[in-house]
């Protein structure tokens, strides 16, 4: 961190200057990508990797250095941070469990196999990768986490670019869109835990460790749950009931960043306390509570986000790879979107999906975006990923999210408006006859 002064200033100057590049630049390729029928998230993850080394860095003088040196990117890093954990903190609270309503066997059976197939597959896989890539910047890399990480980021689906897609196409009332949303929100769930353990795994370094850091974990979760989810709803109440509404936002965002904290100083990532706050935050919400505070907050996210993609884009060197990676990317790719469509196609057909509606629920479960890109960063942030290594995963998450905007054309396909419908239960056996008095 610079200190005051002249040196100060300009740091704080270059800081502004390359935020509005960020920011342009964002809607520039935003706006394609949209027009390309692509979620903006590709756009802007592109315009990270323009501004980059891989295409602005390889001209004359370096324009990337100039415009971000490494005295500006810590500074981007951290409104990059701020605008993810507020992020994560809006998909907690708008997780919508009335979506598992009348679906809830299929859509537990298909989001867990889903989540699992590619985990499994990506374990191994994390095994061979092992190999060439168990060390990060010359410290070697324990083997079990660096696989478990791997195999958790092949299990990831985006809920939030999902969520838009289906927006976008006019699908997501469709049966098989419902369907997606409910699969990918249960599912992200699950990731989030099997994360949290290879964080804590990583970080605590020893048995001793792993089992203090599940302890405070563990009593965080039960505080949060059993205190501040009670408290919270009676706080929002009266202050949107009273004259504290104005005040909303200001109040959520505190507890947001202290829940984020909390996880931070547990030893796990500050997503996951974003992320359990916004669990813990009252449903349905008001409009009262829309307009001062969910609305407020979504604005600052919306707003920080461009600037956390552009950032990772910026972190992607496609310089690093070589010809010798081209059999890792292809491995990862045919994992990444095998184990999807395997583990989606699979229970969707025998829970009674057609196979137009198992299919087109595969390819949408493969969308990986924002949800991925935060997950990559943990590892780097973990040193769990090597340049080449971020850089192959960063690839396979725009593949990924691209593939269903490539094959799904049409808005509002007939042949996925069938209703899906959950499958009769088992019939109960008819009760013992009950003997008669004589």
């Amino acid at each position: 961190m610079a200190g005051p002064g002249k040196d100060g200033e300009t740091i704080t100057a270059m800081v502004m200057a390359g935020t509005a590049v960020i920011l342009i630049a964002g809607v520039v390729l935003r706006r394609l990508a949209i027009r390309a029928r692509q979620p903006a998230v590709i756009g802007e993850i592109f315009a990270g990797l323009v501004l980059g080394p891989s295409l602005l860095g390889l001209l004359p003088g370096n324009p990337t250095e100039v415009l971000f040196p490494p005295d500006v990117r810590p500074y981007l890093s951290v409104l990059a941070q701020v605008g993810v954990v507020l992020f994560v903190f809006l998909i907690g609270w708008e997780f919508n469990a009335g979506l598992l309503q009348g679906r809830r066997r299929v859509v537990v059976g298909v989001s867990v196999s889903a989540t699992a197939v590619p985990f499994l597959l990506g374990v191994p896989l994390g095994l061979l990768l092992y190999r060439e890539h168990g060390v990060v910047d010359g410290e070697q890399v324990a083997q079990v986490p660096f696989a478990l990480y791997i195999g958790v980021v092949m299990s990831i689906t985006a809920f939030p670019v999902l969520a838009k897609f289906l927006a976008d196409r006019r699908m997501q009332h469709s049966p098989v869109g419902v369907m997606a949303l409910a699969c990918a929100a249960f599912g992200d769930a699950v990731a989030w835990c099997v994360l949290a353990v290879v964080v804590v795994v990583v970080t605590a370094g020893s048995m001793l460790g792993v089992a203090a850091m599940a302890g405070w974990l563990l009593l965080f979760l039960a505080v949060m749950a059993l205190a501040v989810r009670p408290l919270l709803g009676r706080l929002v109440e009266r202050m949107s009931a009273g004259g504290g509404a104005p005040y909303l936002s200001a109040v959520v965002g505190a507890g947001v960043f202290l829940s984020a904290c909390a996880t931070t100083w547990i030893g796990v990532h500050a997503i996951f306390g974003a992320f359990v706050f916004g669990l813990c935050m009252p449903r349905p919400v008001k409009p009262m509570v829309q307009k001062h505070a969910l609305e407020p907050i979504e604005q600052v996210a919306t707003f920080l986000l461009p600037v956390f993609f552009i950032v990772v884009g910026m972190s992607i060197d496609l310089r690093a790879l070589s010809a010798g990676n081209t059999v890792e990317m292809l491995l990862i790719l045919l994992v990444a979107c095998g184990g999807k469509l395997v583990g989606t196609i699979a229970p969707a057909r025998l829970f009674g999906l057609s196979w137009q509606q198992s299919g087109t629920l595969g390819l949408l479960m493969n969308m990986r975006g924002l949800t991925e890109l935060i997950v990559l960063n943990i590892g780097v942030q973990l040193g769990l990923l090597s340049q080449q290594m971020y850089t192959m995963m960063v690839v396979m998450a725009l593949l990924t999210t691209c593939l269903p905007g490539l094959v799904i054309r049409r808005d509002g396909d007939p042949t996925l408006m069938d209703p899906v419908a959950e499958p009769p239960a088992a019939p109960r056996p008819a009760p013992a006859p009950v003997p008669q008095k004589v």
